[in-house]
């Protein structure tokens, strides 16, 4: 028999809630006050992202501006560099080709130039956190609810204090995608060194190596099949959020698909989607082959 609210305390059928006055007094309080600290830091603010953005138009410039045939090339020499599999390669020639023809080379140029730094700047950051997490215990308590919460929150929410800070443009929209993208790398980085054999450990103590011997010689390179999953993870987290990105200024196909999406065009977003798959899959095989060939040869040198 359902409960009744009606004849029931009001207590027992709606939760007890701070007023809506205060409620409202509160947010406004909040919200002005973080306005007010950018607003006055806006000037150190600026000075930070500016190596940010000088580096990202460079990238964009030259992706762009270099021939097509070129930048093919080097993409095929990297994709084989790393996989050592020629039907990779060949793979990888053949669908940035048929983005080419469809129109979308220079957009995609753009994607992969977004995606490369923020990469780079996902690295940068998620490794040494992973190596400090993997360190101590207590630091990795304190900092995986935080990983938790930022990969759980919604990829939109992200948008709201890079856009307060930073404003509209691709420097927000970049900022955005390595905060979303960055948990994987962390995280992985974190396990893979606490994978480590202790044997391994041991053996390099017994030695006489210092901490940072370790963590270079015997830890790093042990857990880099690892970290190269998480690699793999930031990137296809950077180029699932491009698209999301795009409403703040991050132009290249995420833009494309925002617009296709507005005005209901089903050919201009399929294609865009198209390319986003195709530069996902690419590096996804590049990457998961190189981390195959990493764990082959670690065993071989550890087995």
């Amino acid at each position: 028999m359902a409960i009744q609210c009606t004849i029931l305390p009001d207590l027992l059928c709606n939760f007890p809630a701070i007023g809506d006055t205060s409620i409202r007094a509160a947010r406004k309080t909040i919200d002005d006050g973080f306005r007010n600290l950018v607003r006055a830091n806006s000037d150190l603010i600026s000075v930070v992202v500016r190596p940010l953005q000088l580096f990202l138009n460079f990238l964009e410039d030259l992706f762009v501006s270099t021939p097509w045939i070129v930048v093919l090339l080097i993409m095929m020499a990297i994709v084989y560099a790393a996989s050592r599999n020629i039907r990779i390669t060949l793979g990888t020639a053949v669908s940035m080709m048929l983005i080419g023809a469809v129109g979308l080379w220079n957009d995609t140029m753009v994607t992969l130039a977004i995606v490369t730094v923020a990469t780079l700047i996902a690295i940068l950051v998620g490794l040494p956190i992973g190596i400090l997490m993997a360190r101590s215990d207590r630091l990795q308590s304190i900092v995986n609810p935080i990983l938790d919460v930022m990969q759980t929150m919604p990829s939109f929410v992200y948008l709201i204090p890079v856009v307060v800070i930073f404003g509209i443009g691709k420097v927000p929209g970049l900022i955005a995608v390595v905060i979303y993208a960055v948990p994987p790398m962390i995280r992985l980085t974190n396990l893979g060194i606490r994978l480590v054999d202790k044997e391994v450990l041991e053996a390099a103590d017994a030695f006489g190596s210092s901490s940072r011997q370790k963590l270079r010689n015997v830890q790093i390179p042990l857990a880099l099949p690892t970290i190269m999953a998480g690699i793999n993870q930031t990137i296809m987290m950077s180029l699932a959020m491009v698209v999301v990105a795009s409403m703040v200024g991050v132009g290249g196909l995420g833009k494309n698909v925002l617009q296709a999406i507005n005005n209901q065009f089903f050919t201009i977003g399929f294609l865009n989607g198209f390319a986003l798959v195709v530069i996902a899959i690419i590096f996804d095989r590049t990457s998961q082959a190189f981390g195959r060939r990493l764990q082959k040869h670690s065993e071989v040198i550890h087995g």
